[in-house]
């Protein structure tokens, strides 16, 4: 009976230093062997050239290299690059390579499909399939990387974790894998340059806040009044705002990290009086800043994009109390919107 191969980037680099003494070699052959997976991006054994022939065959025959695969790549005339991401298992996801005059952003998923219920966004009608592993998150920033500079001459300036999924929903995998993103030994890349977007749920923002994080957190919003957000986001019945402002509270004591708003305004359902005033009065709670982003309709249904004067009434009332408030346009509208609001973030 054959037996299943672990996939080698579940293991720490003591336990590969491990393995190697184990079967008769040096603990150093541990450490080239980590690189060549994380800093060097190996995506098989053959690549590891400074690796024995012989010590190649033997993590052959002990283990494979789960790497991702850029299925389908499009680009859009603003420069944007949306990546079909094929799992080691078959499954999908997606990614988002968002370029601006002064950086490159890299919008990746954390879940095949998603544990929520947002009826605005098209990754909600897919059922969370399950997690993805820190490695498979890992992978996505690479390859961006790696996009970024092909296309743009430049290396990635920031990551947000804006695509499928609900990423405090995979907290244990999201932190692994930002652990190695920051990591020397992995792409070396700053925390402050990195924002892990929620729909809110208030346990796990604390948790954020006893971990000490140093990453900057995004909560999507899109209304301050509890009835009209749990009309568009019907989970949310179970983390009122109330509760999630408490939370917000709670993580700036800690963190002194100012939080971003993510709102977007639609027709008929937010785009009035009493939701820009409720707004004003929620973004007071903690120093905050808002992106109000254009909406890429998903279908002829109930959320559609509002007027422009509806979004200059909240500019206007946001500014007049001094609070930021930027407008993110939506990017890579000749290519197939990505899933949920992928396509639309600038960070």
């Amino acid at each position: 009976m054959q037996i299943e191969k672990k996939d080698i980037r579940a293991l720490s680099k003591d336990q590969l230093r491990e393995f190697f003494v184990s079967n008769g070699d040096k603990a150093f052959r541990g450490n080239q062997v980590y690189e060549w997976l994380w800093n060097k991006g190996a995506h098989n054994f053959d690549d590891m050239t400074n690796v024995a022939k012989a010590t190649r065959q033997m993590l052959e025959e002990n283990f494979v290299i789960n790497h991702i695969r850029v299925d389908q790549m499009q680009k859009s005339e603003d420069g944007t690059v949306k990546n079909a991401v094929r799992l080691h298992d078959g499954l999908v996801v997606e990614s988002v390579l968002i370029p601006t005059e002064t950086r490159t952003t890299a919008c990746v998923s954390s879940q095949v499909g998603c544990s929520l219920d947002c009826n605005f966004c098209a990754t909600a009608r897919l059922k969370r399939m399950r997690n993805l592993n820190p490695d498979e998150i890992y992978d996505q920033v690479v390859a961006i990387d790696n996009e970024s500079r092909l296309y743009h001459n430049r290396p990635l300036s920031n990551i947000v974790f804006m695509g499928m999924g609900e990423p405090l929903m995979n907290y244990n995998n999201v932190m692994k894998a930002i652990e190695k993103i920051v990591s020397p030994e992995g792409l070396g890349m700053s925390p402050k340059r990195i924002t892990v977007s929620t729909s809110g749920v208030p346990k796990m923002i604390k948790k954020l806040a006893d971990d000490e994080v140093k990453f900057k957190l995004a909560v999507s919003l899109h209304s301050a009044i509890d009835e009209i957000r749990s009309q568009i986001m019907p989970f949310s019945k179970s983390f009122p705002l109330a509760d999630l402002r408490e939370a917000l509270e709670y993580w700036y004591s800690h963190t002194k990290s100012r939080v971003t708003y993510e709102y977007v305004v639609w027709k008929g359902i937010n785009d009035n009086k009493a939701s820009v005033d409720a707004l004003v009065k929620f973004c007071k709670y903690v120093p905050c800043k808002v992106n109000l982003i254009e909406y890429n309709p998903i279908d002829d249904g109930e959320f559609q994009q509002a007027s422009e004067e509806s979004i200059n009434e909240y500019i206007k009332a946001l500014e007049r109390n001094d609070i930021v408030v930027k407008v993110r346009r939506s990017r890579g509208k000749d290519i197939d919107a990505a899933c949920g609001q992928l396509a639309n973030k600038e960070a």
